[in-house]
């Protein structure tokens, strides 16, 4: 019976103190309502900002090389085959991916947890006070260029996205359909935030990383561009709206004239660790090491992209294909191939004397035999590829660190780095604005601007050196000269600039979003298939269905969280 009593006592004293300790604040943890303090708002401001940069290997939307690249017919998939990754083999093929690609779901969930930090964050800042909080208005400004980003890059990749803002209760989340704003009206809410971005934000920013004025400025212009190409329901073009291009002309003037930005004057520069931040940069996912944390704020969207040799060791992805390959190559006059550029393939001969090539091939693919990220006695071998047979034995370089430099980390089994990456330069705002005045039908004036960016690839073969001083390539670019070396027509520019915007931005990303904002996806995709199915097996399945492919498939699990009540895109 005493040892009865002192049992009770026992348990008394327990549920006393578990009583005393639930009572007690969670040590760690911030409450809602603590969120609502300037200091922790601001902190809520750079917790949206890293959602830039926190994607994965598998959902790689701060470079996007899967969804534009890949799907772009830049590079193959790449990896030990079709089964590796094989949710990216259903993104090349077009013709085997499906509604329940879990990929699809997870780049969908991604997007929308940055839409979601800039919303939470921006209702916050919303209801503190501009005495409290003095960067109120410039913060607000920051989260709508946040938050344009990632709808901007939920819209390219599914067309029709449900719309929520920092006003939508989260418990109506599952109540709002992706079809309440029509493709025209879902553009506006982008352009919106991308406006309001731009009235509010300074020229510059003491703090490198943060949207600017001219960041805005160049965003929206982007956006008006896709925007200008209207679409039916099929996503074929109906119209180009001549307003948004005008808009798109003036928003360029504005960056141009600024004086703030300037190419740089190697290529090379902008995808260097030592150069980044440079004259071309106008926003990049800025990324971190050694500031803490076990491994740093490391690239991991790229983290599949190295080569196999020992001193990185993994895994092969991202491979350039042998059409963008052979597409570097010039003709007598210096400049680029249109329609005979695939007659002979230069990437299964490996000559690269013969015929004459754009240098800007050699800052973006390693090939057997030639310097490896411009070291000059760190020789890329084919014993570095991962699947030679299936893919061929290149890879992409722009993404790529040498493993002596300074930004590289190991994560086992992976390879990150801290190099920043861009997401706008000035490259762009030249080539958009000559996108713009080229449909407008003022063709004449899209020359200089085209020049200027051959002009500097023609300047960037410094670091384009052999170990006993001689190129890697034959090259020979040069620029255009209406009535002399090129016949400068309307169609010819078009032709012109579409072949720029591919030299320029190989690998980055976003040549498939060019294609389907042209309108020429399905005929260059399927041209693209008809040739390279010769040369990659891989491909033997792949076909692209004009009004489908264009845009991912709602992912089914997104249409089940909605009850049915998301709306599938045409042809799915």
């Amino acid at each position: 019976m005493k040892n009865l009593k002192y049992i009770f006592l026992m348990m008394f004293t327990i549920l006393i103190s578990c009583k005393k300790v639930l009572d007690e604040p969670a040590q760690g943890v911030v409450s809602s309502e603590d969120l609502g303090t300037p200091e922790n708002v601001d902190k809520m401001v750079i917790a949206a900002y890293s959602a830039l940069g926190n994607d994965h290997y598998t959902s790689p939307y701060s470079s996007m090389w899967p969804y534009g690249s890949v799907r772009g017919g830049d590079t193959y998939k790449g990896g030990d085959g079709p089964g590796d990754l094989s949710e990216f083999h259903l993104f090349e093929t077009f013709s085997l991916n499906r509604v329940d690609n879990p990929l699809l779901d997870q780049v969908w969930f991604r997007l929308y947890v940055g839409i979601g930090r800039a919303n939470d964050a921006l209702k916050r800042v919303n209801e503190i006070s501009d005495a409290d909080y003095p960067k109120k208005a410039e913060r607000q400004a920051e989260l709508r260029f946040l938050r344009g980003h990632f709808y901007f890059l939920a819209k390219i990749l599914f067309k029709y996205v449900p719309y929520l803002d920092e006003n939508t209760e989260k418990t109506a989340y599952n109540t709002i359909s992706n079809r309440a704003l029509s493709d025209a009206e879902l553009w506006a809410k982008i352009t919106d935030d991308f406006r309001a971005a731009a009235d509010v934000l300074p020229e510059s920013q003491a703090e490198i990383g943060r949207a600017s004025k001219f960041a805005a400025k160049a965003y929206l212009a982007k956006v008006l561009l896709y925007q200008a190409y209207e679409q039916g329901e099929d996503h074929q073009i109906t119209s180009i709206n001549a307003a948004k291009l005008e808009e798109v002309n003036a928003l360029a003037d504005e960056i141009i004239a600024s004086g703030k930005y300037s190419l740089t004057t190697d290529y090379a520069n902008n995808f260097l660790a030592t150069t980044q931040n440079g004259t071309e940069s106008i926003f990049a996912i800025q990324y971190s090491k050694d500031d803490g944390t076990p491994k740093g704020r490391l690239d991991y969207g790229h983290a599949l992209n190295y080569p196999m040799n020992q001193e990185y060791g993994c895994c092969g992805f991202n491979v350039p294909s042998h059409d963008l390959i052979n597409a570097y190559k010039t003709d007598q006059d210096g400049l680029p191939q249109f329609t005979t550029y695939n007659n002979t393939d230069v990437a299964a001969t490996l000559d690269f004397k013969s015929a004459t090539f754009d240098p800007r091939l050699d800052h973006t693919v390693a090939k057997p035999g030639a310097p490896y990220k411009y070291k000059s006695n760190f020789i890329y071998q084919r014993s570095w590829s991962r699947a030679p047979a299936i893919y061929d034995a290149f890879a992409s370089m722009k993404e790529a660190v040498l493993p002596d430099d300074p930004s590289f980390q190991k994560v086992p089994p992976f390879i990150g780095s801290s190099k920043n990456w861009e997401i706008i330069r000035y490259a762009d705002v030249l080539l958009w604005k000559a996108e713009a005045l080229i449909e407008l039908n003022r063709s004449l004036e899209a020359v200089p601007l085209i020049n200027q960016i051959r002009a500097r690839a023609n300047n960037s073969k410094n670091l384009l050196k052999m170990a006993d001083g001689s190129a890697i390539s034959n090259y020979n670019v040069q620029l255009y000269q209406p009535g002399v070396n090129s016949n400068w027509t309307q169609a010819y520019a078009r032709e012109a600039l579409r072949f720029e915007r591919r030299l320029e931005f190989a690998t980055e990303g976003y040549h498939f979003f060019d294609l389907v904002r042209w309108g020429i996806a399905a005929q260059t995709m399927n041209a693209y298939f008809d040739i390279e199915k010769r040369r990659v097996a891989h491909l033997n399945d792949a076909r692209f269905t004009r009004g489908r492919d264009e845009y991912f498939p709602i992912p089914l699990n997104q249409i089940n969280f909605s009850s049915g009540l998301y709306k599938q895109n045409n042809g799915w």
